[in-house]
């Protein structure tokens, strides 16, 4: 079965283990050669979820709108922080301010969605769309590989919530 549930988790997970590959990394050539598929994958997982699983929750879950609109800052600040460092050298202060920003910000979110929007899912989701939404999500990481065709600009929350209200998808 491809839980997207489960999916989601896998890729929090990987972050976790790139975040803590960053802390052995030495030099600027190994450490871009982790931040930069990390920095790519942050921003298509937070397209991935607005696209496929937050107006699924919203429809679904018992307090989705504010765990989807505190999703989407959540996700406009990771975006923030990763275009931060993308200003600077690799490997400089500047650049590991950001990148903890990232992680610090990306940490928290992880955390929140775990304990709050997947949870929520899993409780009023049926076992077919969690299925049926985890091989979109598969699909969707297949069309944007590497982050192609992912904008990284930032996203409204008001408006994404009206976008996606009950009789809007």
């Amino acid at each position: 079965m491809t839980d997207i549930t489960e999916l989601i988790m896998d890729d929090h997970e990987w972050f976790r283990r790139q975040f803590a590959r960053l802390d052995d990394a030495s030099g600027a050539a190994e450490l871009a050669s982790i931040w930069t598929p990390l920095a790519s994958r942050l921003g298509t997982h937070a397209a991935a979820e607005e696209s496929i699983f937050y107006p699924r929750l919203l429809h679904r879950g018992a307090d989705a709108d504010s765990e989807t609109d505190d999703a989407i800052r959540d996700h406009n600040k990771i975006r923030d922080a990763v275009a931060d460092a993308q200003h600077h050298e690799v490997g400089s202060p500047k650049w590991f301010a950001a990148v903890a920003r990232a992680r610090a910000e990306n940490t928290g979110h992880l955390g929140e969605e775990e304990d709050e929007g997947l949870p929520d899912f899993r409780k009023h989701a049926s076992w077919e769309l969690r299925e049926q939404l985890g091989r979109r999500w598969i699909e969707f990481y297949a069309q944007h590989q590497g982050g192609r065709g992912v904008s990284g600009a930032d996203v409204d929350p008001e408006d994404y919530l009206a976008e996606h209200a009950e009789g809007n998808e």
